[in-house]
């Protein structure tokens, strides 16, 4: 027994990335997610299944997202993510001074990382 599940669709054995349910109640395909657990009256489907589906005439089609594409980072997230660094990089009991002078070798520490100045300078 295999332990990826397959596309549903007769003769197609890629693995299966969407689960489509239909609610006859109100007309509607649903495709959402694989599903966690392979239920009887829901259908596994491939990516181009997936992507292809056409619902019966009169039906609407909710094609649900599970948010686990690929996203960009902002500006505002990288921004939010240099700062926590920085918080985290910073000694206990030591306020946000731009850093201190090293004893004469003309070396600037902030946090864990330094920066050391060329002779010429």
């Amino acid at each position: 027994m295999s332990l990826v599940r397959r596309c549903s669709r007769t003769a197609c054995g890629r693995p299966a990335v969407a689960t489509l349910t239909y609610v006859y109640a109100d007309s509607t395909a649903v495709l959402g997610p694989l599903a966690t657990y392979a239920e009887p009256h829901c259908y596994d489907l491939c990516a181009e299944h997936s992507e292809r589906l056409t619902a019966p005439r009169g039906w609407d089609v909710v094609r649900l997202s599970d948010g686990s594409g690929p996203s960009r980072p902002s500006g505002d997230d990288l921004e939010a993510l240099a700062n926590a660094v920085r918080e985290a990089a910073r000694p206990p009991g030591r306020t946000a001074e731009a850093g201190r002078a090293g004893p004469s070798t003309g070396e600037t520490r902030r946090g864990h990382l330094r920066v050391l100045r060329s002779p010429d300078s």
